[in-house]
Formats: C-alpha cells, structure tokens, sequence
C-alpha cells in the first residue's frame, strides 16, 4: 500500500470500539531480549533471538459514560485482556494485536482543564501481532454471512496463523465465528473449507479471543471471516496474521 497518515485509526479494548476516546498511539513495539552467544574468539557481541515481547501505550479522553473507555478501563484488571490497533476502518489494512496484562493508568489535568489519562499494557504469553484486517472496521449483521475475502498476496504458507477477534455488541441469540480459506478469491474451482483451528466459536458481547492453529498448517492465499447460527445484532471486528515464517510461542 502507498505511504499514508495515522488519520482514522481505529483502537479496541477487551471487545469495546474505545477508538472515538483514544487520542493518541504513543507505543506499538514488538521488541525481543537478544541472548549474548559470544565465544572467546570473536571481536565482537555474537546474539541470537531470545523471548519477544509486546507492548502497547496510548492516551486517552476522559469519557465516563457506560460504553467510554473510562469504564472499561479504570479496574485495572488483573487478568488479560486483547488489546488492538487498527489503521483504518478498511479490510486489508494493518493492524496490530496483542493479549496483555495492563500496568499503568496515569492520570493528568493540564493546565489548559483538559483531563486525560494514559494506558501501558505488555504482552502476557505471545508478544505483539502484526497482522491484516479481515473485517472493515466493525462488522454488523444479523444473520448468518460469508464475508468478502481477503487477499494475502501470495500462495499458501506453511507455519499457520494467529486470529483476533472482538465483538462489541450481540442482541440475542448464538454467533459463531470462523475463518475460511480458498486457493482463489471465488471458491472456484478450490472451494471455501474451515481453516482447522480457525474457530472462534459461540461469541458473546462485548469479549475479546485470541486463536492459533498449529504450528506447520498450510494457510492459503485467502481467507474470510463466516458466521454461523441464529442471531441479531451482532458487530465485531477479526484480524489475522498468516505466519511466513516459522512461529512459537
């Protein structure tokens, strides 16, 4: 994609659309702690790649209404939650997601009268995903729906995929949510088949999920995102990162 602005970027909190508080992205870093491999021969540090990590800062409005940021915010949880970036409301576009434990929340009144305060989070088990949205923005329906596919520009590749999901509202009934693959952007002659792992399953609202798939699974060149069962008012988002290397956590 050509070169762009952070203009419209949208932001998502444990399956809360926060995107209208957030004001600012200080951090998306995925960094990793090198292991120093030095022998006693050689001139200079010899490191290979050690634990990756991930973390997320950002600040945000005051916004004490039932849905801000806030509310969902202010508890500090201590369990994870899956927090994501996404560059755009647009299906294709970056995004980076990660589950993570918060750490801070530091509040601040400037001396302007403006009340802000600002979030750290680090990644809890998996690092920082870099991945592609699946979805354009939030995505609403109510009833069950193939969406559009997505391209991911090249053949199949062989080290599986990591998927995000966060789904904001749910009216009533019993949502599934799955990612399907294709050789082809129509089904044909390669028909549409559930990517093995690739379920999110019955969803509820608001949450948030993160799902792999093995380790060495042939994903292909594309995928989209299906829901299943009876239901209303259902909006979520989903975003992927096909592995184009080999991936552990």
């Amino acid at each position: 994609m050509a070169k762009t602005t952070g203009l419209g970027n949208r932001f998502y909190y444990q399956g809360v659309d926060v995107s209208g508080d957030v004001c600012a992205i200080k951090a998306l870093a995925s960094p990793m702690a090198p292991i120093e491999k030095t022998g006693i021969n050689q001139s200079a540090y010899q490191r290979v790649g050690g634990l990756r990590d991930g973390n997320m800062e950002f600040k945000s409005h005051f916004n004490a209404v039932a849905a801000g940021s806030f509310q969902t915010i202010k508890t500090l949880p201590t369990t994870d939650v899956v927090l994501t970036w996404a560059l755009s409301a647009t299906a294709g576009d970056p995004c980076a997601s990660m589950v993570a434990k918060l750490v801070t929340t530091d509040y601040e009144r400037d001396d302007e009268g403006d009340f802000t305060y600002e979030v750290q989070a680090q990644a809890n088990g998996y690092g920082l995903d870099w991945g592609t949205q699946m979805t354009a923005g939030l995505r609403t329906e109510s009833a069950a729906t193939n969406g559009a596919a997505v391209d991911f520009g090249t053949g199949s590749t062989a080290f599986g995929l990591q998927a995000f999901v966060h789904v904001t509202a749910l009216s009533s009934g019993t949502p599934t949510i799955k990612l399907q693959e294709s050789s082809d952007d129509d089904g044909d002659p390669d028909t549409w088949a559930d990517v093995t792992g690739g379920t999110f399953g019955v969803v509820t609202a608001p949450s948030a999920a993160r799902i792999e798939t093995s380790r060495t699974q042939t994903v292909e060149r594309y995928l989209r995102v299906v829901t299943t069962g009876t239901f209303s008012g259902l909006s979520f988002w989903v975003g992927v990162n096909r592995n184009g290397e080999s991936t552990v956590f």
